[in-house]
């Protein structure tokens, strides 16, 4: 395999705390095992999320000083707002301070009680938010998923037919929007194929149901469509990029993953009506539709992010780093979803520790003892994020 190397120069460090195994079993049962309530400081190489927790470039420092803090219409918005339109082709561009908050307004504004939102697999806030609106959140991945161990090079994908039985069964007028997550990063981090994007939106619109795509890790999902998908090898990420998004009504977006910012996140539409009735409630719970929650300079470095994300050289190595890390794990006989995805390597906790019943959290298990025996600090994405029924309180183990 040929070498791949990082395509940055690193300009400055920081140090890094070591702790031995006792003060962090103290730091466990402090935190009750959980591992979101652990001290930063305590934790030596810290994988709990990619989530505003990167470092930004120097482009991206630079731009921060550029941050014109003027209430309405700075300088600062419209950098912004020009960066999505360009790259995501939506007229209709809406700041917040995250994704969540992204999610909470969309949420509010189109979910009825009783009312259901089928994706390839819901993100958990996500799905908390649908929730919270009274709305079911159904997964409809495609069969492959299901197969940790396959190498099937879209497994990210949603399964048309599935969700063409659940329009025919709760109704079209019952759905108010599609969600199709790119990558889909509850199922492993896997890429959705552009095939699979242009047949969810054909669907979708036959049926008048808008179809919106959060695009949390957008420019990875490019990538492995430009390196696994038959007549895209010749083009450009970017390229790429539009064309998946000229498919969907709108997005979401949390910029603290592809677009390297410490904080911020937006929504796009290309209906002009909802996009008002979202800037009304954006000026209750987050702040003017010229800054959604965002300081001047946190919209100058996602302006700046957007593009930066779309470097090839840097979309290579960072899809190269994981499948490395993924490839080392499965010649050690520890079973990983595979393909690599995108953004993180997940490890089969259900087949690494098969004398741990589901419902005794093997997921959770495994990521409290890398912590204790190595101080990494990664996450479970499985029973305990998912397991819980939100309408019955009844708990069932995650698929």
């Amino acid at each position: 395999m040929k070498t791949v190397i990082e395509p940055f120069r690193i300009k400055m460090v920081e140090p890094i705390r070591f702790t031995n195994r006792f003060e962090r079993e103290q730091a466990l049962q402090a935190a009750g095992l959980n591992l979101f309530r652990l001290r930063a400081e305590d934790v030596m190489i810290d994988l709990l999320t990619d989530s505003g927790t990167g470092a930004m470039s120097a482009e991206a420092w630079a731009a921060l000083m550029r941050g014109d803090e003027s209430y309405a219409g700075a300088r600062s918005w419209y950098r912004f707002e020009a960066t999505v339109q360009q790259i995501f082709g939506f007229p209709q561009v809406i700041p917040t301070h995250q994704g969540r908050a992204a999610e909470r307004l969309f949420t509010s504004v189109l979910i009825q009680p009783g009312m259901s939102v089928p994706n390839n697999t819901h993100f958990d806030t996500t799905r908390a938010n649908i929730e919270a609106a009274g709305g079911r959140a159904i997964d409809l991945p495609c069969s492959e998923a299901s197969d940790l161990t396959m190498e099937s090079p879209f497994k990210g994908d949603m399964n048309v037919a599935a969700l063409e039985r659940l329009i025919a069964e709760v109704r079209a007028e019952n759905i108010p929007v599609i969600l199709l997550t790119v990558t889909n990063n509850s199922g492993g981090g896997q890429p959705v194929s552009m095939a699979n994007i242009r047949a969810v939106s054909k669907l979708a619109h036959f049926h008048g149901i808008p179809l919106y795509i959060d695009a949390c890790r957008f420019a990875e999902n490019a990538y492995f469509i430009q390196q696994r998908e038959s007549g895209y090898d010749a083009m450009s990420v970017r390229e790429i990029v539009q064309e998946m998004f000229s498919y969907a009504d709108g997005c979401l977006m949390s910029a603290k993953k592809d677009a390297f910012a410490n904080i911020g996140g937006f929504l796009c539409t290309r209906n002009e009506s909802l996009a008002e009735e979202l800037r009304r409630l954006l000026i209750l719970t987050e702040g003017f539709p010229t800054y959604g929650g965002l300081a001047g300079r946190d919209l100058e470095a996602i302006a700046v992010g957007l593009h930066e994300v779309l470097d090839e050289d840097y979309l290579r190595y960072r899809i190269c780093s994981t499948k490395y890390v993924a490839d080392q794990l499965h010649e050690l006989g520890i079973p990983t979803v595979r393909p690599a995805g995108g953004h993180a390597v997940y490890i089969d906790a259900r087949r690494f520790l098969p004398h741990i019943e589901p419902l005794q959290y093997p997921g959770q298990a495994l990521a409290v003892e890398l912590y204790l025996e190595a101080g990494i600090r990664g996450v479970e994405v499985g029973t305990v994020m998912f397991g819980r029924d939100a309408h019955t309180g009844m708990e069932h183990p995650a698929k």
